[in-house]
């Protein structure tokens, strides 16, 4: 049934069917010449993730009549083998799913969370400063792993297809193995020598010899084959309870590491509700804590809706001016006020209300930039890696999931546990290590993101869902730490303020501010006037990496559109 060649890429089409005038009218207008930048379209469905192959196997589901939860699973079980640095079922994260057939939308949390031995102080040395390697490639840096867990949850509530179908395409892959890429090369040349320091991390990724492997070799995953096989066919009770377990808990064990078959026993998903606010005549819906980036989305848009933005221009200085004081604004807040609601009374409704966000902004000089040093957490009374990816499904029905999940470091914490080719997350940086200090990523932490047992690290993940006159309009998310939140705002803003279709809101140039440091990052292809102004106004811009990597759907009238982030290779927006 799964017959995937080396180097396949399925590329996205319209099915040849009979079009009312009506609908060719409409997609005339969707490709329009004025547009340098087109989604991918297709007309019963539509599968946009990091990695084409998984995007594949995500349309397969949907023509084989799986709906967009089914396929969401097949994807996240798919990207486990082939974007090994972020896909994964030893990390954890989100998952947004719409119901078309109620019309309620809900989020399963699949965090992972801090082991019942975990402690406050736990990465302190003895002089009191915080011991990096313990939090980043060691044992200890791991929390109990959610992914199975929430990919088990979602499809049991809404899927339709037998689990073993959905397990299937990445066994596959994985016995049968998949060809090095140029970013499978990158990734496992740059980490080689964090990687080779664990035996098993090295037999699974490079040569007997430890010599990497070339361009377009195969490179087969038998242990990892053998845990999905597991997993297809006892369900989550293998990677919790079975085998898995007791291989995971051994290997901590016996490396000084936390997590007891009690932990991986005890772990269940969180049902929770999604945030919602407002922006132009558009409902946003985003991620709830322990996830601050929903929040932070809501919170920078309300402040930002002051301002007349579509007037000022895209990219224009004066608008990202206005959008780097609410980026700043906000990541004050998080660093004050947000964590695990489950442990830390985080004020929800007062982050996301329109008059907070009225009060954020009364110091806020529209010609220059406030030194961060003057912004303080407001008064009303750490991080995932760019190794996080992102993919959102549409189906025929109107079903929409938009799943952001992550081992945090560029393959997690290096480690994987013998005899079962899963790699740990390390997201343990996520937690605030000390009250005050500085993450991995350069977020600060306060008591509302402390370590506590059983507790979930803030996250900035936030797959969110735009509707209009109440039906999904699109789904997006992104990877890149801090900077995933902006990222997938700014496509937000591309669409709602001006109008742009997807994939030319996608491919736009980004900026980012995150309070601490003082700095505007902006992406290569910013004006170099618009630079010159930004600096005269007060910002401190610095050229840098690209921000983010969004994967977007969106539905209007009978097409669905897709765009894959162009700032990572191997991406795929495919339809049918």
């Amino acid at each position: 049934m799964w017959n995937f060649r080396p180097g396949q890429i399925v590329i996205a089409v319209l099915l040849a069917v009979a079009l009312p005038v009506a609908a060719w009218a409409q997609l005339k207008n969707i490709y329009s010449q004025r547009d340098r930048f087109h989604p991918e379209v297709g007309h019963h469905g539509m599968v946009v993730s990091q990695e084409n192959q998984a995007s594949a196997i995500g349309v397969e589901i949907l023509k084989q009549g799986g709906n967009a939860v089914d396929a969401a699973v097949a994807i996240g079980f798919a990207l486990a083998v082939t974007l090994p640095r972020a896909g994964n079922i030893g990390g954890g994260g989100f998952m947004m799913i719409h119901l078309a057939k109620t019309g309620e939308t809900v989020v399963i949390d699949y965090r992972e969370k801090a082991p019942a031995a975990a402690h406050r102080d736990m990465y302190l040395n003895a002089d009191g400063s915080v011991n990096r390697r313990l939090l980043e490639a060691h044992h200890l840096a791991s929390g109990v792993p959610g992914t199975v867990a929430g990919l088990a949850r979602a499809h049991k509530q809404y899927g339709s297809l037998p689990w073993k179908d959905l397990v299937a395409p990445a066994i596959q892959l994985a016995e049968h193995g998949i060809p090095i890429n140029y970013d499978h090369l990158f990734t496992l040349t740059k980490g080689k020598q964090r990687l080779q320091q664990f035996e098993a991390t090295r037999q699974m990724f490079y040569k007997p010899d430890g010599s990497m492997y070339r361009l377009g070799e195969t490179i087969v995953f038998p242990d990892l084959a053998h845990s999905l096989k597991l997993i297809a066919e006892q369900g989550p009770s293998a990677f919790y309870e079975g085998g898995i377990a007791q291989k995971i808990a051994a290997d901590m064990q016996a490396n000084g590491g936390l997590i007891t078959l009690d932990d991986l026993k005890n772990y269940a998903p969180t049902l929770r509700q999604p945030v919602r606010g407002t922006y132009r005549g558009y409902e946003v819906v985003s991620m709830p804590p322990p996830s601050a980036g929903g929040i932070q989305i809501i919170q920078i848009l309300n402040m930002i809706e002051h301002f007349p933005l579509q007037e000022y221009g895209l990219n224009t200085a004066q608008t990202l001016h206005l959008i780097a004081e609410a980026m700043r604004r906000s990541f004050a807040d998080r660093s004050e006020f947000m964590g695990d609601a489950d442990f830390w009374p985080v004020p929800v409704d007062t982050l996301i209300s329109k008059e907070y966000a009225a009060r954020l902004i009364r110091d806020l000089d529209p010609n220059h930039a406030t030194p961060s040093r003057q912004i303080k957490p407001g008064t009303f009374l750490n991080k995932e890696s760019n190794e996080t990816t992102h993919f959102s499904v549409m189906d025929e029905a109107g079903n929409v999931v938009a799943n952001t999940y992550t081992l945090n470091f560029s393959f997690g914490s290096g480690i994987v546990v013998p005899g079962t080719g899963i790699l740990l997350n390390n997201e343990m940086d996520d937690f605030s290590a000390k009250v005050g200090a500085k993450n991995a990523y350069g977020l600060l932490g306060g008591d509302a993101n402390a370590i506590q047992p059983g507790k979930k690290p803030l996250s900035s993940m936030c797959p969110t869902i735009v509707f209009k006159d109440g039906k999904p309009l699109l789904a997006t998310g992104s990877p890149g730490g801090p900077r995933l939140t902006t990222a997938t705002l700014q496509v937000l803003i591309n669409v709602m303020d001006f109008g742009m279709n997807i994939a030319a809101a996608t491919n736009a140039p980004r900026i980012h501010h995150q309070w601490i440091p003082d700095k505007l990052r902006v992406e290569k292809g910013l004006s170099g006037d618009t630079i010159k102004i930004l600096k005269s106004m007060g910002h401190d811009v610095r050229v840098t990496n690209t921000i983010g990597s969004t994967q977007t759907v969106m539905r209007k009238g009978n097409f669905f559109f897709g765009a894959s982030d162009p700032r990572r290779p191997g991406a795929g927006a495919q339809g049918f």
